[in-house]
């Protein structure tokens, strides 16, 4: 039982010895290790030594790619280029077109209206449009009701048959105060393509923005009425 005892109390101070082994001893104290002078920074800011000192820092750095990330092409900058170069030419040509009117073309617009007659070659209508016939006389219905406007029309017609005038100018309007579709307009158009008229008209179509645009209609007419025998003959070699 003394035995067991002493041993256990011989685990309770392991290192009891330790402090006298060490008594007397001198051990040597840890050296710092000696740091390199750091490099002078100037007083002053120095662009050039900065650039060399990220140069030498990225030396030996790779530079990655992503696949998928989109690199800027000598195209693609031409091309942005180009957009903000044009942006004033296109900015000029909106303004011209608002203020004057100029680059509008009314063929391509919902409005134009064109139709031919029977012996009319299948240009005739693009020809009178574009201004290559010259106008000799014009009338104006603005302010006329449906019926005044018809009496108008058939003496302004009688009076140019009667004189051999062959191109001419009728104003109508836009009827865009009309609540539904113009009337003068859509009357003319029936006077030229159906009504008595019919035989002396070889092509009409909406005028040019300078003679009124949609809101006036070109007439070209043929020197002497067709017979119903020449339309249908014309009408069948078309």
């Amino acid at each position: 039982m003394k035995k067991e005892k002493q041993s256990v109390e011989g685990l309770d101070h392991p290192f009891q010895a330790l402090g006298v082994l060490l008594k007397g001893r001198h051990l040597p104290r840890h050296r710092e290790t000696e740091k390199p002078d750091p490099t002078p920074i100037p007083s002053h800011i120095d662009l050039a030594y900065e650039d060399r000192l990220f140069r030498d820092a990225m030396a030996d750095v790779t530079p990655l790619f992503r696949h998928s990330a989109a690199r800027p092409t000598s195209a693609n900058l031409s091309n942005g280029c180009r957009s903000s170069s044009s942006e004033p030419e296109v900015l000029a040509r909106l303004s011209a077109l608002v203020k004057r009117g100029k680059g509008f073309v009314v063929s391509q617009t919902p409005e134009y209206m064109s139709g031919t007659g029977p012996a009319a070659a299948p240009d005739v209508a693009r020809r009178l449009h574009s201004g290559q016939f010259s106008i000799q006389a014009c009338i104006d219905l603005h302010g006329y009701t449906a019926q005044e406007a018809k009496e108008a029309f058939d003496r302004f017609m009688e009076e140019t048959t009667r004189l051999g005038r062959r191109t001419v100018l009728v104003i109508h309007g836009r009827g865009l105060s009309s609540p539904r579709r113009p009337v003068l307009k859509r009357q003319v158009r029936n006077w030229l393509s159906s009504g008595r008229w019919r035989k002396w008209v070889m092509a009409y179509c909406s005028a040019r923005l300078c003679d009124g645009g949609a809101g006036a209609t070109y007439v070209l007419l043929h020197s002497r009425p067709l017979t119903k025998k020449q339309r249908k003959k014309r009408k069948c070699r078309l």
